[in-house]
């Protein structure tokens, strides 16, 4: 039985169990539950503080699990990442009050860097050779600066407001950006069916997500330019339809796209043009 481990709370947990229900896993029902069997797709998932999961799935106990980026970075587990989820997204970022540091990374050196993930921030600081101390804080991190503890923090910067609202400004090049991904321990098996298994489910998952089917009809003569603006995954389906000189076409086209790419259809005559959402595909 595969065993998986899975986000129990925060901005992880709703979207990956959401996920794993859209690929046909039973999830939980309560919050506190720990532990639930599927047994009908022979898997066991354990509900954990998405900072263990890391050294959960590092430790061979829990065969894969799924975490963000940064926490798997941060932890420094032996685990490493096998598929990006597309949710959960975020951007590392240094910041300190303006006319502190410089747009350069040398200027950080000798600083104090205050993080809520000291694994992340030294890694990134070893790795581009900078001598600076890091100071660990849990939470929020913007008044490490007012209060002295350090000159510059390192966190999560969405659209940058909260900073500054404290005075701050971001300096540098992201650090890092994260999002949640499917995690193994470094080394194991990579070819074992069922984890294979689990991971073109939750491929096909997010491929239903970003596509949509279109149907449409078009004439023979038209067919070509049809087909250009929706070349499928592979290629298109199309079919005779019973007035002669028409053809019914069908292709995967991206969602976001799929609105400009119908007024296209029309433009060069395609009629009865629709589109449909997939609920899940295997590629």
């Amino acid at each position: 039985m595969l065993r998986i481990a899975v986000p129990n709370k925060g901005s992880l947990s709703g979207p990956a169990a959401d996920m794993l229900h859209e690929a046909g896993y039973q999830q939980r029902r309560e919050s506190k539950e720990l532990r639930i069997v599927d047994p009908v797709n022979e898997v066991e998932f354990f509900y954990l503080r998405p900072r263990d999961i890391a050294i959960y799935v590092a430790s061979g106990q829990l065969d894969i699990g799924i975490t963000g980026r940064d926490l798997l970075i941060d932890s420094g587990a032996d685990a490493e990442e096998i598929l990006p989820l597309g949710f959960a997204r975020s951007t590392f970022r240094f910041a300190t009050k303006p006319g502190t540091v410089g747009g350069d990374l040398a200027d950080l050196k000798g600083k104090t860097i205050a993080t809520s993930y000291e694994g992340i921030v030294a890694k990134y600081l070893a790795d581009h050779g900078i001598d600076a101390s890091v100071v660990h804080l849990d939470g929020a991190v913007e008044t490490a600066i007012q209060l002295g503890v350090a000159q510059v923090i390192a966190d999560v910067v969405e659209t940058g407001t909260s900073l500054r609202n404290a005075g701050l400004e971001v300096v540098g090049e992201p650090i890092m950006k994260s999002e949640a991904a499917v995690i193994r321990r470094t080394g194991a098996k990579p070819d074992d069916p069922k984890v294979q298994q689990f991971l073109r489910r939750l491929q096909g998952v997010l491929v239903a997500r970003t596509y949509v089917m279109m149907d449409y009809d078009c004439r023979v003569e038209q067919l070509e330019k049809a087909v250009a603006l929706t070349p499928g995954l592979e290629s298109p389906t199309v079919s005779p339809l019973h007035n002669e000189g028409w053809v019914a076409v069908r292709a995967m086209v991206p969602a976001r796209e799929a609105q400009r790419i119908m007024d296209d259809l029309y433009d060069i005559g395609a009629r009865a043009i629709l589109t449909t959402a997939i609920h899940a595909c295997r590629l």
